[in-house]
């Protein structure tokens, strides 16, 4: 009798620790546990596999547009009801919110509290509307390796002299110590700058303010100068690769609506701070922002490298150097912008604009606010999005609030 009681004590306990490895109760910031099926530590939002009810129990307490400072010291956009909670209109793919009468994310099947609509908007799928619309993490890899080869407008071995200098360990970044005394950039072939995509691109690096809280307000020769960049990074090879593969998953119909898409979700303003339309995916990832007193977003070489020139930026140290031995490469560095310090911030080094763009925009699309594994050259590299969820355009889509290489994954 005793050994009975034994082992349905024992099948009782196990069946209770199965149950807590799928929820955060009493696990919340805890280490990264493998032998778990989700995750309740710090990162676990950056690795998209927190569990369920992680949100409303570990981030009751904490700002949600600040994340831990050893991702990328991205602003995550918090979660904001913009359309009516009983659809999922809009609504794909976001954070569960217990506040909402029904859900749809991921799991909401699993759990049974899926909207009515969730089936025929989001198909349960990443990204896409319907089923026949997925895409899988190897056609992510290939399209991604067909970009690569395609980007001939990519910076040669001989364009770039890069001196990196020191390197440090990730605990180091929050002191804000200047362990290079010397430039990043030794050398840039400035003739690639003359190139049609490049020069577009540049054109509109000075067309915002840094700061948020300010407005952002184009004039006609700026907005031409966006629908120039279009213009031109679409006659390229890199991005008929991507528009031709998003064409065949059924995402976009013709050429004129995908750049139209491109031009809302990039260049499309919205409100990071108090006043009305002062930042845009574009500024922020291509660009930089500060907001708090802090570097946000700046992930462009070629911004990095003018800013650098002029004495506005002053280069730290880098925690992560990329296997590649030509470019693109990629770099996590530490650096100070004007007065303001960057505490990591990820970049490819020798990338066309068009390789970016057209990168950042496939992730975003195919794995919106999560990490999206590709492949470049043969080596794996991750970029994470985010969306900005207070605001959207068009029918229920919304904007890029961030997009990055995430230099290293589990």
């Amino acid at each position: 009798m005793r050994v009975r009681v034994a082992l349905v004590l024992i099948m009782l306990c196990g069946l209770a620790w199965a149950g807590n490895m799928e929820s955060c109760a009493s696990r919340c910031h805890e280490k990264f546990d493998r032998d778990a099926n989700c995750q309740c530590d710090r990162r676990c939002s950056h690795h998209g596999d927190c569990c369920e009810d992680y949100e409303h129990l570990c981030t009751a307490e904490e700002d949600p547009t600040e994340p831990d400072a050893h991702l990328e010291l991205e602003e995550a956009p918090a979660s904001y009801l913009y359309s009516a909670p009983n659809s999922c209109q809009g609504r794909c793919q976001e954070a569960f919110d217990k506040h909402h009468p029904c859900h749809c994310n991921d799991r909401c099947q699993e759990f049974g509290n899926c909207c009515e609509d969730f089936e025929s908007l989001c198909g349960g799928h990443e990204g896409f509307s319907h089923s026949s619309d997925t895409i899988t993490k190897e056609e992510l890899r290939s399209i991604s390796e067909k970009i690569y080869k395609a980007d001939t407008n990519k910076a040669r071995k001989e364009d770039i002299i890069l001196n990196s200098q020191n390197r440090i360990s990730p605990a180091e970044t929050p002191n804000q110590v200047d362990h290079c005394p010397e430039p990043l950039f030794t050398y840039v072939n400035e003739q690639l700058f003359s190139k049609p995509t490049y020069a577009a691109f540049i054109n509109l690096l000075n067309n915002y303010q840094r700061a948020t809280g300010h407005g952002e307000h184009f004039s006609a020769q700026q907005l031409e100068e966006q629908a120039t960049f279009l213009r031109e990074i679409m006659k390229t090879a890199v991005m008929k690769e991507l528009y031709g593969f998003l064409h065949s998953q059924n995402r976009y119909s013709s050429e004129q609506e995908f750049v139209e898409d491109l031009k809302h979700m990039w260049f499309g303003l919205y409100s990071r701070g108090s006043e009305e339309g002062d930042s845009s995916g574009f500024e922020h990832v291509f660009s930089g922002e500060v907001k708090k007193g802090k570097v946000t977003g700046f992930h462009n070489w070629i911004r990095f490298y003018l800013q650098e020139k002029e004495g506005l930026v002053d280069y730290y140290s880098h925690i992560y150097d990329g296997p590649w031995d030509s470019y693109p490469d990629v770099l996590a560095l530490q650096f100070n912008w004007d007065g303001y310090y960057k505490e990591v911030g990820s970049a490819f080094i020798g990338s066309s604009p068009e390789f970016e763009f057209a990168l950042y925009s496939l992730c975003f699309i195919a794995r919106p606010g999560k990490t999206c594994q590709l492949s470049l050259g043969g080596y794996p590299l991750a970029i994470q999005t985010y969306i900005w969820n207070k605001t959207t355009y068009g029918n229920g889509r919304r904007y890029i609030a961030t997009a990055y290489v995430v230099s290293s994954t589990r």
